[in-house]
């Protein structure tokens, strides 16, 4: 049976329409997403089939591009309108931090992290630039490294901070493994740049490691 013959409550599109997007599951977004189906299966048996494939939604839009096109019902048109979403969600939780307001929300600072960095299946340092009063000014991915480390450069760092004029900054780096807890090595690495910071009166307000779901803010844990 199409989707279309079925009753109008629930219809994926309908369903969102008067109930909002939390309502749907994770296969009725994903079949608004596909829009049809293919031979036989609606696009909501394609997108439950999809995420039988790949174990969840989550692992569907980390997939790279050669397994994601394999898919019934995928292709490159379909990964590209993927990633341009994708793309348009993080812009959009930067816009949030970065619209003139104070940086006040660990919470959502971490959220903005974890949706850059948590995917990646090598290191990847990053820092948030803010001005004086806390707010977002810019957001750069420095350094990449292997699935167990990074090289970072304090001086690249500082480099940096001082093209955008910024007041203060908030490390980040992801950890692979999935584990957040931090190292001895990203505790001296803290140092060093707070440091090397201090010496142009530029603060290092956090360091947030990015794992698997969590993240640890070395602040909290007094050690930034």
């Amino acid at each position: 049976m199409s989707i279309k013959d079925w009753p109008t409550q629930e219809r994926p599109r309908e369903r969102l329409l008067a109930h909002g997007a939390e309502s749907l599951s994770d296969a009725q977004l994903l079949a608004i997403f596909l829009r049809t189906g293919v031979r036989g299966r609606s696009a909501v048996d394609l997108a439950r089939d999809l995420l039988d494939r790949f174990g969840s939604l989550r692992e569907l839009l980390a997939a790279p591009q050669a397994s994601f096109c394999d898919a019934p019902g995928l292709g490159s048109a379909k990964y590209a309108q993927l990633q341009a979403v994708l793309e348009m969600g993080r812009r959009h939780l930067f816009e949030t931090l970065a619209r003139g307001k104070r940086l006040t929300s660990p919470a959502q600072t971490m959220q903005f992290l974890a949706s850059r960095l948590r995917d990646y299946e090598h290191e990847v340092f990053a820092v948030l630039f803010l001005d004086n009063r806390h707010r977002v000014l810019a957001f750069e991915e420095l350094f990449r490294g292997t699935i167990d480390g990074a090289s970072v450069h304090p001086r690249e760092v500082v480099k940096r901070a001082l093209q955008h004029n910024a007041a203060a900054v908030i490390l980040s780096h992801n950890h692979p493994s999935g584990v957040a807890e931090p190292s001895a090595a990203d505790r001296s690495i803290t140092q060093r740049l707070r440091d090397a910071l201090g010496l142009v009166d530029i603060r290092v307000l956090d360091h947030i490691i990015v794992g698997d779901g969590t993240c640890c803010s070395l602040a909290e844990r007094g050690d930034c």
